[in-house]
């Protein structure tokens, strides 16, 4: 029985909360108490219900029953406003920022009349500013928003939640296109909070990250609860069988067999491209049965490298060859005709039409071939058999092949863009972030596809900022910084730490 001090030390209860989509139940029956100054992990597979609760929470959604109630009071549904004014705040994982606007601008947006945006600017300054020495939320606000690093964005988006007075705080996925420097960064913030009194709410598949910074755990299963616990009392080996009903068992390649140079890069430069690093001096050789893991701090230059080999840029210098041949006239159209597989690293921007059915986007980028169009007409049925097929071989839980493909789950998602890769038998693959923000069972499965693919004899480019993936799944593994490539390590033969050396730009004038 709760006594009449918890009681006052609720600050959000959620009480039978219930949300179908059709015949689907998102969410059964759901519900959950929340305390000052606690942070409760949130934890489930993608496709379990985590985001659609918290969009009820914070007003997106309408339940279809249940109630809940902020500090005592009840919220009325399907009001965002009515939750930002009980103090609520969300930080989604693909930020809400704009780009040309100041970091001041942007956490003032929406607290005032658009024509009142200049009165009390130095007010909110010194407010923003106070909020960042609380907090340990350093960043410029008279800086452009798109001239920001992913985590100083990020704390703008805190800092948005801070100035509306939030005193719960939402994080979904707060780490997932952080390195590992700014993740750190971020916790020692959230532990600032909590001292002051927020709660959070905070939704990651980073179980270590969860076990670091949560006081207790909520598991979510096919929309239900199935568990919850003081996270000391529990151990990330235990919540992930939890989270997927059974024993995870993680991948262990054998030992390559590489053979021939499927694509290769000679003396590669191509120039920094807005706020990207260029890559300078590029050699890199692709093999036959093997996976190169190329590791880095975010924006030293991969995307640029992921570019080329795609087809989206050309070098400004250097040689690229195919199979030993010299690479001409080279875009994306000439890299799917050389059969090369593509899993992009935003799988919402480009890898995928956010309105188009599942079906359209497992055909984009076959839609000419001769079993799917013929004479410039589709032949839909054939689309859809194919689009039926990736489905149903790479486990895509989905409401069928002519559902949005904005209406799955990050997981299932990538799942639909990993069966569009790999269904063809690539001779080429490029995997650039393959599982960033998916749950544990979601990335035992593609990187159990990835080590099949390489095993048949792909050649693999595997681009991470997780050093844990990089270390367990390439046979090779190469640094980046700066747009430069650190010799090969052999799986086995390097540290975390000494790749953490490399990733520093530590290491690049011995080996000059």
């Amino acid at each position: 029985m709760t006594n009449k001090t918890e009681a006052q030390d609720i600050v959000l209860r959620l009480n039978g909360i219930t949300k179908t989509f059709g015949d689907l139940i998102a969410n059964d029956a759901i519900s959950f108490d929340l305390r000052r100054g606690e942070v409760i992990a949130l934890l489930g597979e993608n496709g379990a219900g985590k985001t659609t609760l918290m969009n009820i929470l914070f007003g997106h959604y309408t339940a279809d029953a249940g109630t809940i109630e902020a500090f005592g009071t009840a919220l009325p549904a399907g009001a965002t406003g009515a939750a930002l004014k009980a103090g609520l705040g969300m930080v989604h994982q693909h930020f809400a920022l704009v780009n040309n606007l100041t970091v001041q601008d942007n956490i003032v947006l929406g607290t005032a009349p658009l024509w009142s945006l200049g009165i009390g600017r130095k007010a909110a300054r010194t407010r923003i500013k106070q909020l960042s020495d609380d907090f340990g939320l350093s960043v410029d606000p008279n800086a452009k928003v798109g001239s920001l690093s992913v985590g100083e964005r990020q704390r703008v988006e805190i800092l948005k939640a801070l100035y509306r007075d939030a005193r719960i705080l939402i994080l979904d996925e707060p780490t997932a296109v952080l390195t590992p420097q700014e993740s750190d960064a971020l916790f020692d913030t959230l532990q600032k909070a909590v001292q002051l009194g927020l709660s959070v709410i905070f939704i990651s598949h980073k179980l270590h990250e969860v076990m670091a910074i949560s006081d207790r755990v909520i598991v979510l299963r096919h929309g239900k609860i199935v568990g919850q616990a003081s996270t000391s009392d529990t151990s990330a080996h235990d919540l992930a069988e939890l989270m997927v009903g059974q024993e995870i068992v993680k991948p262990v390649p054998s030992d390559a067999s590489p053979g021939e140079t499927l694509f290769s890069m000679h003396g590669v430069f191509a120039h920094p491209k807005g706020q990207r690093t260029g890559v300078r001096n590029i050699n890199l050789d692709l093999r036959a049965g093997q996976i190169l893991g190329l590791a880095g701090v975010s924006g030293n230059g991969q995307g640029v490298l992921a570019d080329l080999l795609s087809g989206q840029t050309v070098p400004d210098r250097g040689d690229m060859r195919l199979g030993g041949q010299g690479v001409s006239s080279w875009s994306p159209r000439a890299a799917l005709a050389a059969d090369i597989g593509r899993i992009p690293e935003d799988r919402h921007t480009t890898g995928s039409i956010a309105e188009f059915s599942l079906t359209e986007n497992v055909i984009l980028e076959r839609y000419r071939d001769p079993e799917i169009s013929k004479a410039g007409w589709m032949r839909w049925s054939a689309a859809e058999s194919l689009a039926k097929d990736v489905i149903d071989r790479f486990d895509v839980r989905c409401p069928g092949p002519d559902a949005r493909i904005r209406l799955l789950s990050g997981g299932n998602m990538q799942k639909l863009i990993l069966g569009r890769a790999l269904e063809g038998g690539p001779r080429i693959i490029l995997a650039n972030q393959p599982v960033r923000g998916l749950d544990i069972g979601a990335v035992t499965y593609v990187q159990n596809r990835l080590i099949a693919a390489r095993d048949a004899g792909a050649a693999i480019l595997l681009i991470s900022e997780d050093l844990d993936e990089i270390l367990s799944l390439a046979d090779v593994i190469r640094v980046m910084s700066d747009g430069r490539l650190s010799p090969e390590f052999a799986r086995g033969s390097i540290t975390p730490i000494e790749l953490g050396k490399w990733m520093a730009g530590e290491g690049f004038d011995h080996a000059a």
